[in-house]
């Protein structure tokens, strides 16, 4: 019983009646007890004004939410009302349909409008099952339902999941009203229909029975459905439909904007949104904003009529893919046409103009206000007395077409929207430059999206989050880890979503080899307790799971920090309830055999294969190559031949990879039968030699000190077309230094020159060393300064032009001119580095620079013994 119920007695000197029985909700026909009758007795008119008190006080508190209802029935009818829907938003449903079953005892006609807050409440819940019951009670009673009513009704059904039984109504409404008075009742259902192809259609077919034609606000509602089905033409016909009767809103446009955009059609897109440009500059579509904070516009919506003449709108519920693609893929030649003169962006002739040009439109674009205060000339007169609220849509217009410009990386169109929004003097807005700078990213580069966010921090516009975790990942992307954390340090509100972020940066850990900074972002997670992902496992165990790799080999000490990491990172992931995927247990297999721990290397093999129940074959075979190559690094040969059986016996796909490693285990034995076996199978299985193969094959024959069978091969590899690389002349010329066959290292320098390969720091040391063990060292000085040279460029016109640029450099008499040499060059440009370090080092010891490597002595007469084919001999 209620407080109010109490008090009203408590007043009354009267004996209060027995309990009531508890009523079930079949029992709905049955009377209440006197005291929870609707009307009041006659001896308590002592009590109403305190009982007018108290409902007008329910009253308050119940219609905060819906502060649009009005009352226009009788106060015991307003009170038995509330008290229903109090008891719905209790949950107590049973007493809810007995207080309705007891509203038809009441003295009075009972009308329509006695049930106008209940149908109102069920409306906005929803509440599709006591409506049924509240319209089955006023269809026995003989209620009319009311046009307004109607609305309640639909909304409730509809959103509820009960659209059968609101198209049943929807038809009967069709057949009593035939006015176009009942068409917002049908955009009602159509709203809540959205993700129902059939019931739009349903809707659809009921309304061109009645006649009823379309709104505008119809075909706003049908927009939603067909963009959810992915259906582009539908949104053309929509299109044409509309504006073949309306002339459209901006806030339809605006609609239609999105719709464009989001389908991928940004050719068409930009067309409606020149027309809202014109249509915001005449000033002839005014808005307000609702309740719900939403632009509405002031005009009336007046239906399009349905004529049999008029060609009917079809829903198709597959998706034409035609009208996308072309939509997708000729947009960059039809904007060109669409885009007036204003639009196009000058190219600039260099990066360093490209940045200027970004820093000067957009710092002049930011300095534009967005409302009607004076723009001392620089507004154009279209907007400058344009309605806030006009300037909203199609601000939100604008990013529509920007935001889509990422996902279809169309840079160029971002670049132009974001200009004629300065043209016209609207002002971006932080959505605006998110979407305009994750296109720069991805169409210019980070670097000149860096520039967009510096002339922010200086206008005080603070970017979104999302806008510096698309920062944080490129910068991650590109390894420069120092920026990248920087931004990722700027997120002021790090969401579970952001993992993606700190994965990238822990990624970019990984590669540059920076485990102390991959902790420090771990401990930052940890702090924001920042649930890690499977990702960021597969990372920490290629970061974390090896110690001296790759500067020196494992041992017993590293072995047990390695165990103890991978514990202390499997032991996480159990806390987390995170399962290994095939990449983590990959990275963990690849962790203990890089380190040489073999015993766990195959346990956890074991391990994987009955865990990883869903590892198709190709995994399987890529796990047991990286088992075979650590096999084969650590001279573990019965192991890796019997692990290689076993991939053959349960028929494991193969590929070059593991042939080229069983080829190279091969060197271990030796056994070049072995290795000539070996080679049958591949071609068996249709797997191709590379340069690789050829090069695993040489280390066999060398291993048997057959230089005459390894230039055979090398000749071989040649022949079969295979372009040879500098790896495999190294493999002959480290064999040849170590036993000291000069010949032979000179014949593979001249194979090298012939081939146009760059020598590398491992030729210039085999070579080296072959004339200084042999104590030829001016032989040796000049070998060094030419191999020195082809290490810059094989170019004779090329390295003259360098040289004359690099000769201070090999020159000066500075102390520190070998650091200004490291320092001169990046890290892809190592090689050339060494060079100059070499040469320096070569006119320290006396020599002179010639920057003409052929005319060299050493040079000419490698290159006439080659060209008399004289083949050294072992």
């Amino acid at each position: 019983m209620s407080p109010l119920r109490q008090a009203g007695r408590r007043a009354a000197p009267l004996v209060p009646p027995p309990a009531a029985p508890s009523v079930s909700r079949s029992q709905n026909q049955q009377c209440l007890p006197p005291w929870d009758e609707p009307f009041f007795p006659p001896s308590r008119h002592r009590c109403l004004p305190l009982l007018w008190a108290g409902v007008r006080a329910r009253m308050i508190s119940t219609s905060l939410e819906h502060h649009d209802f009005t009352w226009k029935t009788s106060m015991a009818s307003r009170f038995m009302q509330t008290d229903i829907v109090n008891a719905l938003r209790k949950g107590d449903r049973q007493r809810a349909s007995i207080m309705l079953s007891n509203l038809q005892q009441t003295k009075e006609a009972l009308t329509s409008e006695d049930f106008s807050y209940i149908l109102e409440y069920c409306a906005e819940a929803p509440d599709p099952l006591f409506v049924m019951e509240t319209l089955e009670l006023m269809n026995v009673k003989s209620i009319d339902i009311s046009k307004s009513h109607y609305r309640s009704v639909t909304r409730a059904l509809s959103q509820g999941g009960y659209s059968k039984e609101a198209l049943k109504l929807l038809t009967l409404l069709g057949e009593k009203e035939c006015s176009y008075a009942a068409l917002p009742i049908f955009n009602i259902f159509l709203s809540a229909c959205s993700t129902n192809l059939n019931d739009a259609e349903s809707c659809l077919e009921i309304m061109e029975n009645h006649l009823l034609g379309k709104s505008e606000i119809t075909f706003c509602e049908l927009l939603k459905v067909v963009v959810l089905q992915r259906n582009l033409s539908a949104v053309h016909d929509l299109w044409k439909d509309c504006t073949r009767y309306y002339s459209p809103s901006i806030v339809t446009q605006r609609k239609f904007v999105k719709a464009f955009s989001t389908l991928g059609d940004l050719q068409s897109a930009y067309r409606i949104l020149q027309r809202m440009v014109v249509l915001a500059g005449e000033r002839t579509d005014h808005l307000r904003v609702s309740s719900k904070r939403r632009c509405q516009s002031t005009r009336l919506d007046i239906p399009v009529p349905a004529l049999h003449e008029v060609e009917d709108l079809k829903l198709v519920s597959d998706y034409d893919l035609t009208s996308s693609s072309q939509g997708k893929m000729g947009t960059e030649e039809c904007l060109i046409d669409a885009q007036p003169e204003l639009l196009r962006v000058e190219t600039q002739s260099s990066k360093h103009e490209q940045l200027k040009g970004y820093v000067s439109f957009i710092s002049d674009g930011d300095n534009l206000g967005d409302n009607s205060e004076p723009d001392n000339g620089r507004m154009p007169k279209t907007l400058s007395s344009a309605p806030i609220a006009v300037k909203n849509v199609l601000r939100w217009a604008f990013n529509d077409i920007i935001h889509a410009c990422v996902y279809l990386d169309n840079c160029q169109l971002s670049e132009q929207l974001f200009l004629e929004m300065h043209k016209i003097g609207l002002r971006p807005s932080r959505f605006t430059y998110d979407g305009f700078i994750k296109c720069v990213i991805a169409g210019k580069g980070v670097a000149h999206a860096i520039k967009v966010i510096e002339v922010m921090d200086r206008r005080g516009i603070r970017p979104y989050d999302s806008t510096l975790v698309a920062l944080s990942v490129d910068h991650s992307k590109s390894l420069q880890l120092d920026l990248a954390e920087h931004f990722l340090g700027r997120i002021s509100d790090i969401q579970p979503e952001h993992i993606h972020a700190f994965n990238a940066l822990l990624s970019g850990c990984d590669i540059m080899n920076e485990p102390e900074r991959a902790l420090r972002i771990l401990a930052k997670m940890r702090r924001l307790d920042l649930k890690p992902h499977i990702w960021t496992y597969e990372i920490m165990f290629s970061l974390f799971g090896n110690v001296n790799v790759p500067y020196e080999e494992g041992n017993m000490l590293s072995h047990a920090d390695v165990s103890k990491r991978i514990s202390i990172i499997e032991m996480d992931m159990l806390n987390h309830e995170i399962r290994h995927s095939f990449v983590s247990m990959k990275n963990l297999i690849r962790a203990f055999g890089a380190e040489g721990m073999i015993d766990e290397m195959l346990r956890y093999l074991n391990v994987a294969e009955n865990v990883l129940w869903n590892m198709d074959p190709y995994q399987k075979s890529d796990l047991y190559g990286i088992v075979l190559h650590a096999l084969v690094k650590a001279k573990e040969t019965p192991k890796a031949i019997r692990t290689f059986k076993i991939m053959r016996s349960w028929g494991l796909p193969t590929n070059t990879a593991i042939y080229n490693i069983m080829i190279e285990c091969c060197k271990l034995l030796p056994c070049v039968k072995s290795a000539g076996a070996l080679l049958s199978l591949m071609f068996r299985d249709g797997c191709c030699p590379t340069v690789v193969t050829f090069t695993s094959l040489l280390k066999v024959v060398l291993a048997k000190e057959d230089f005459e069978g390894a230039l055979d091969l090398l000749d071989l590899c040649i022949t079969e077309g295979i372009q040879p690389d500098i790896e495999i002349f190294n493999t002959i010329l480290s064999e040849a230094n170590a036993k000291g066959n000069i010949h032979v290292v000179e014949y593979i320098i001249e194979c090298i020159h012939r081939a146009k390969i760059r020598p590398d720091e491992s030729t210039l040391w085999y070579t080296f060393c072959a004339y200084v063990d042999q104590e030829l060292y001016n032989t040796a000085l000049e070998a060094l300064q030419v191999l020195s040279m082809r290490m810059i460029s094989l170019d004779a016109s090329i390295l003259k032009e360098k040289g004359a640029a690099l000769e201070d450099l090999i020159l000066s008499e500075d102390p520190d001119a070998e650091l200004k040499i490291i320092r001169t060059f990046e890290a892809t440009e190592e090689c050339s580095a060494a060079a100059l370090l070499n040469l320096r080092w070569c006119v320290t010891m006396g020599s002179t620079i010639s920057w003409s490597p052929k005319d060299n002595l050493w040079a000419r007469r490698l290159a006439s013994s080659y060209d008399a084919n004289k083949r050294p001999v072992s």
